[in-house]
């Protein structure tokens, strides 16, 4: 089993100098990689409902609480760890420019060394941000689709040519490209739209809370209707509060579970700081990792 560390860039970490002995902690603890969260903006008194809470609301106090952008706060931590992969979870990929962001994740990649980079991406759920942004909430999931097909080809070609509904390029060079030629595309989302996402098109499938079987029978079903071989997808699993059903995911097929950071007032949180970062790696991580 791997080890994620997730909530990485809220709250007290959105500090720099926090941030890096979070990093550096979760490395020495041997956590092969950290996630971090996405919003622009929250507008306030938003109507939207929030899918991962039975009230649905986000946690109190997260409405004006700081949210590094996900991207920037990695390359920010990347320069002060070395093995550490960099992770998103999520990346609200339909608000943004697919050719902007398929240049900052290769950037990305490309300063830390190659390698590094897990791209977790979802369609999002708060249709106020979507209209701040001029963006149109209906069509996200299409818009997601397209995205990643553009991001690629530029990942990939020398010289890259995309036709789309919503995007399109003919013979671009986009510079530098990731050392792999592919950043691993990670879906996230506890739908059943989601979960057949990653069956067709993802890396990986990470679930935002719980491990849900029916999501993961779904995730692998798309991928064999898709022609893949659904073992190449990679399951991260939100931890479960208690140890023991670690061995349990794993025998699901889960091969990484992601821990929770408190950064923010009404998340949940396995560890705090970065001794109990240190703590959870001598007791958990040592015993139980690939």
């Amino acid at each position: 089993m791997k080890f994620g560390l997730r909530y990485a860039n809220l709250g007290r970490y959105a500090n720099g100098p926090a941030a890096v002995e979070l990093a550096q902690a979760a490395e020495a603890a041997g956590f092969d990689s950290i996630w971090t969260v996405e919003h622009v903006v929250v507008p306030h008194g938003y109507q939207s409902r929030y899918p991962y809470s039975d009230t649905g609301r986000m946690g109190s106090g997260l409405e004006d609480f700081p949210i590094p952008d996900p991207l920037i706060w990695l390359t920010y931590i990347a320069s002060a760890t070395r093995t550490l992969k960099l992770g998103t979870a999520i990346l609200i990929l339909p608000q943004r420019n697919p050719v902007i962001t398929a240049k900052a994740v290769a950037s990305l990649d490309h300063l830390a060394g190659g390698g590094r980079v897990l791209l977790g991406i979802g369609v999002g759920w708060l249709a106020e941000e979507f209209a701040t942004l001029g963006v149109p909430f209906e069509d996200r999931g299409a818009r997601t689709d397209e995205y990643v097909a553009a991001m690629r080809a530029l990942w990939s070609q020398e010289r890259a040519s995309f036709s789309g509904r919503f995007v399109s390029f003919r013979d671009v060079y986009c510079r530098p490209l990731p050392p792999n030629r592919r950043i691993p595309i990670i879906v996230g989302g506890d739908t059943k739209a989601a979960a057949r996402r990653a069956g067709r098109i993802g890396d990986g499938y990470f679930p935002a809370r719980g491990a849900p079987a029916e999501l993961y029978d779904e995730m692998r079903r798309a991928a064999v209707e898709a022609g893949r071989n659904p073992d190449d997808i990679e399951i991260t699993a939100a931890a479960p509060a208690e140890i023991s059903e670690i061995e349990a995911l794993a025998k699901r097929g889960v091969s990484r579970v992601a821990v929770p950071v408190s950064g923010a007032a009404g998340l949940p949180a396995q560890v705090r700081t970065p001794d109990d970062v240190l703590r959870y790696g001598k007791d958990v991580i040592a015993r139980l990792r690939d």
